[in-house]
């Protein structure tokens, strides 16, 4: 059972299928707790620049007259760098109870049309409320914000600095889209990084879909084409022209090899069987025909010449049914191998059986009913049920004595066709029914059907049932019935006719 699960292809796809599931999941939380720590060290070291900044303006700062004009943006400029904007924000005593806040320099500088809009956007998001209390507290604080464009920015640091007793704030903005080693500013699903890699993971699980689906399609033709050949449709070699993986080229080739030697085998054992044949009955006749004018030279006074003459006449026609079962086999053996299956009514089969030992049953005193449904059509080679019925009903008689009845009914289900055969005899030992399929067994009484039967008697009869049944891709059973006889049941395919 463990070698099978572990050779199991679908259980494979399953665990790469999980594998495939599990990998992104895991990764990704690896990743983005990573770019956490990423993104608190470069805020880490935003926050220390902004600080240093801060520091160093301070003395520049103290020196400065707020009451006079002030041209601080080329000192503000000495620390600007690419992605950052610096702000520096005034705000004079009288205008603390109002929350009002003067723009003072700018890097990049700011023309002085846009700093009214700059201050105005500045309240809009309450960034100057932000500022008032950072003045009030001394504290610093941090924010994140958008712009009208949807452009996202990181208000990374809103620093205070006193000086001569006036408040004033250092802030940085620093544009996210600037950090390109981290998501900071957007969720980490949407960097540019996560996006190259679910491409490149969505790529190679269609690759692998693909590839399984290929593989799939092509198992599916190779089944098609051997329904094909089991049906006896595909008369040429078809597996390499459905083939359309490259891969699978040798394969196909090994299977339409294997598929001609087939059927050399069968035409092989067909004329095997026709010369056999040919070859025992020719100096059977031959005997049976020197045989004739001795019977008539033995008086009939000589009983011993007589018995001795019976005896032979006897074996030859026991050596004629054997010859006869045996050709009959290696035909039936032929045509499981290559023979072309068609759409066959059981119906008119069965009763063809019927009438076949309808002189049999009224010699013995067995009756036959017989209860058949119509449409019964399964796919089947020519004389492949006829053998089935043939020996189902022997093997039926043979248990049957005098006075019995044997029951004989076809019903066809939506998918399958099943025969019945059941009989009043004596039944199976339960510890024995599963071998009456069982080639040579028999548990047949010596008086069976006819001394042509011979090779039947052997064991041979309902094997060749069970051999013909599943070779037509069905099942048979037999078991005892509950009123005493034996109960055979034949289910076969139903065949769907377009």
């Amino acid at each position: 059972m463990l070698r099978r699960l572990a050779a199991s292809l679908t259980l494979k796809l399953a665990a790469l299928i999980g594998l495939f599931v599990a990998l992104p999941i895991v990764l990704y939380g690896q990743f983005e707790s990573a770019d956490s720590q990423m993104q608190a060290l470069v805020t880490r070291a935003i926050q220390d620049r902004s600080a240093l900044i801060a520091e160093a303006l301070a003395p520049v700062l103290r020196e400065t007259d707020p009451s006079e004009p002030m041209n601080l943006n080329r000192e503000l400029a000495k620390y600007a760098s690419s992605g950052t904007v610096l702000k520096l924000m005034f705000q004079p005593p009288a205008a603390r109870s109002a929350g009002r806040f003067f723009l003072v320099a700018s890097a990049p500088p700011l023309g002085p049309e846009a700093v009214t809009a700059e201050l105005e956007e500045l309240g809009q998001r309450g960034i100057l409320l932000r500022l008032s209390e950072a003045c009030t507290w001394n504290a610093s604080d941090e924010m994140r914000y958008s712009r009208a464009d949807g452009t996202v920015e990181l208000l990374t640091s809103i620093i205070p600095i006193r000086a001569r007793g006036n408040c004033w704030i250092l802030t940085t903005t620093h544009v996210a889209s600037e950090f390109l080693d981290t998501s900071i500013g957007r969720p980490y699903w949407q960097t540019r990084e996560i996006r190259i890699a679910a491409a490149i993971y969505l790529v190679g699980a269609l690759l692998a879909v693909l590839v399984v689906l290929g593989i799939r399609l092509s198992l599916r033709r190779f089944r098609n084409v051997a329904d094909e050949i089991a049906l006896g449709r595909a008369v040429d070699a078809t597996f390499v022209e459905r083939n359309t993986v490259p891969e699978l080229s040798g394969v196909a080739r090994d299977f339409d090899r294997l598929v001609h030697e087939l059927r050399r085998v069968s035409r092989e054992i067909r004329q095997s069987a026709e010369d056999n044949a040919h070859s025992f009955k020719t100096p059977l006749a031959a005997v049976q025909s020197a045989l004739s004018p001795v019977k008539r030279a033995v008086p009939e006074q000589d009983q011993r010449a007589r018995r001795a003459l019976e005896i032979i006449d006897s074996s030859l026609a026991r050596l004629l049914g054997l010859v006869n079962a045996a050709q009959r086999h290696d035909m039936g053996t032929a045509d499981l191998i290559d023979a072309p299956r068609v759409p066959t009514d059981l119906a008119p089969l069965v009763e063809d059986a019927a009438r076949h030992f309808r002189e049999i049953l009224a010699t013995r005193e067995i009756g036959l009913t017989v209860k058949l449904d119509r449409g019964a059509v399964v796919r089947t080679a020519a004389g492949m049920m006829e053998i089935v019925l043939q020996n189902v009903l022997e093997n039926a008689i043979s248990f049957s004595s005098a006075g019995k009845s044997i029951a004989v009914s076809l019903r066809v289900f939506p998918d399958a066709v099943e025969l019945i055969v059941e009989d009043e005899g004596p039944g199976i030992d339960p510890e024995k029914i599963d071998s009456v399929f069982q080639r040579y067994f028999s548990l047949r009484p010596e008086d069976g059907i006819g001394s042509d039967r011979a090779v039947e008697h052997s064991g041979l009869g309902l094997w060749i049932v069970r051999r013909n049944v599943e070779a037509l891709g069905g099942q048979v059973m037999a078991a005892n019935r509950p009123g005493g006889g034996l109960s055979i049941r034949v289910r076969l395919p139903r065949a769907v006719i377009h």
